[in-house]
């Protein structure tokens, strides 16, 4: 069974000229076309779409996706090539996953900071608290922030405040 491009597109969820892009550059080596030039897609050709819209979602270049598409249109002999480069974008992921959870932990705290201060109608109600009044989870963001004097009130004309993390 064959696809048009649009037909392609909605069912990868990708906008047609997402496609054309891709074809340009290089990543449809595999696409059939009719004799007037007409992109048709076949059903195995989603699963190249898929790994491509995934090592693209992973930051992966373009230029990166070619050549991994390239090494496995050349078959076997490109096998070790392939694998590194796919260990190479997991490390990248794996990064990636960290520093965002990194940053959810801050999220989780500054949340429960501006609900504490909320509650209590000021930021000042931190100012106060006790190590063992700090949930556990929060406890070692807080106490960093409070040695290094991050978590400070700067007074800048007529009572506006900043705060920074």
């Amino acid at each position: 069974m064959y696809y048009t491009i649009g037909e392609a597109a909605k069912r990868m969820n990708l906008s047609t000229s997402a496609l054309r892009y891709y074809d340009k550059e290089g990543l449809l080596p595999f696409v059939e076309r009719t004799s007037g030039g007409i992109r048709m897609f076949q059903d195995e050709d989603f699963d190249w779409l898929e790994i491509i819209e995934c090592l693209k979602k992973t930051g992966m270049p373009i230029k990166e996706i070619k050549e991994f598409v390239d090494w496995s249109m050349e078959g076997d002999s490109t096998i070790d090539q392939r694998l590194e480069l796919i260990k190479e974008q997991q490390e990248v992921v794996r990064l990636q996953i960290e520093a965002i959870q990194e940053n959810l932990k801050i999220l989780n705290y500054k949340r429960w900071y501006y609900e504490t201060a909320k509650q209590a109608g000021t930021c000042d109600v931190h100012k106060t608290m006790k190590p063992e009044d700090i949930p556990e989870e929060f406890r070692e963001i807080a106490l960093h922030n409070k040695k290094k004097n991050i978590v400070t009130m700067e007074r800048s004309g007529k009572g506006n405040e900043r705060e920074s993390l």
